[in-house]
């Protein structure tokens, strides 16, 4: 029988035995951090990466898949007239060991099944926050292979309406006329018909998932929004925070003390550079081209000052006239250009994805960052 185990104690990735028949447990390790047991020569002579292979080989002939999951932070870039004013853009999470049992029930995912995205919504069916579908939730269509190379604004509406109707009506009702409803909804389905998205992920136990599921189903949901103390980056963080205790916070000088969704990435990639032994995943989904205007970069609340010429003409004379004022600003473009989502997610060398890799990638260890 082979036994992989950790040389240390750390977080674990993998660990499981076989006979060469049956594999009887499945945890991930870093391949640099095993050693076999009663293999040890096995291992000088074929070497870690062989040593691998050998055993995937072994583990896929027996039919049995490693559950490689991720608790995932989505970064979306601001749209549209509100994104102007305000580009801070929406935070969203990603579990691809979650499903929705209904929009607002959760569940442990099936074999096969892709994952759940879930955020905190304004004016949505009176809920604090709503599940949809990975796919459903970038590009309004039940499986990628639908996903249009191209997108006007008529054919995301299109898109949007007919998977509310096939899915959510209970949630968001027709009109009187029977037509679609005007309001905040369509930010649950076809998000990447409208924005750029970054992806910030690190590694879940399915016990920490099924805690989760408890917590969130247990609690009442209804809605609590407020821009200032309850909104989606606070929600991000709140999820995050669940599995890795005080990994992310609010910046009381760059946002105000208000939370978003920058400052949640920002949070998320330092956490994971200060514990290197969890597997950190990030990269970018890119907004589908078509004639729907093209979204802008994410800023923080005080960056959207400083970056904004509406907004730092005015600011101008103040910073001169009051220091505290200028430094405070000072230390927002600072922040600001030290974090770069679109280089942090393409620093694996890798290019946009295209709708049918979002799933593989965000479900494998092909995503890897390295960090700069």
């Amino acid at each position: 029988m082979l036994y992989l185990t950790p040389k240390r104690r750390h977080r674990e990735r993998v660990r499981f035995c076989t006979n060469g028949r049956n594999v009887f447990a499945a945890v991930l390790v870093p391949v640099s951090e095993v050693e076999t047991i009663g293999s040890r020569r096995a291992a000088r002579w074929l070497g870690d990466a062989d040593l691998m292979r050998l055993v995937v080989a072994g583990w896929l002939l027996v039919g049995v898949a490693a559950a490689h999951a991720d608790v995932t932070l989505l970064l979306e870039e601001p749209y549209g007239a509100f994104g102007g004013m305000t580009p801070t853009g929406h935070a969203a999470i990603y579990l691809d060991r979650v499903c929705a049992a209904t929009p607002v029930e959760l569940r442990r995912c099936a074999p096969g099944e892709e994952g759940v995205v879930i955020s905190r919504y304004h004016r949505v069916g009176g809920y604090d926050w709503i599940a949809i579908p990975l796919i459903p939730y970038l590009y309004a269509v039940e499986n990628a292979e639908y996903v249009p190379a191209r997108v006007t604004p008529q054919q995301a509406a299109a898109l949007r309406d007919a998977y509310r109707r096939a899915h959510l009506e209970d949630i968001v009702a027709d009109e009187s006329d029977g037509g679609a409803p005007h309001g905040e909804w369509i930010q649950l389905l076809g998000e990447a018909y409208d924005r750029t998205i970054y992806t910030y992920g690190m590694e879940t136990t399915p016990a920490q998932d099924d805690e989760l599921i408890s917590a969130l189903n247990s609690r009442s949901n209804r809605a609590r929004f407020s821009l200032l103390l309850h909104n989606c980056a606070d929600f991000s963080r709140q999820v995050i925070d669940f599995y890795y205790p005080h990994a992310v916070h609010r910046s009381l000088i760059a946002d105000l003390g208000i939370m978003t969704p920058k400052q949640a990435a920002k949070c998320v990639l330092r956490y994971s550079r200060k514990h290197p032994d969890l597997q950190f995943t990030s990269f970018l989904i890119p907004q589908v081209p078509g004639t729907i205007a093209r979204s802008s970069a994410v800023r923080g609340v005080l960056e959207s000052f400083v970056r904004s010429k509406k907004y730092a003409v005015p600011l101008a004379p103040l910073a001169v006239l009051h220091p505290a004022v200028g430094a405070g600003m000072a230390y927002a473009w600072w922040c600001g250009s030290g974090f770069r989502p679109r280089q942090i997610a393409e620093s694996h060398g890798g290019s946009p994805l295209k709708p049918g890799s979002v799933i593989a990638a965000l479900r494998s260890d092909a995503g890897d960052a390295k960090l700069p």
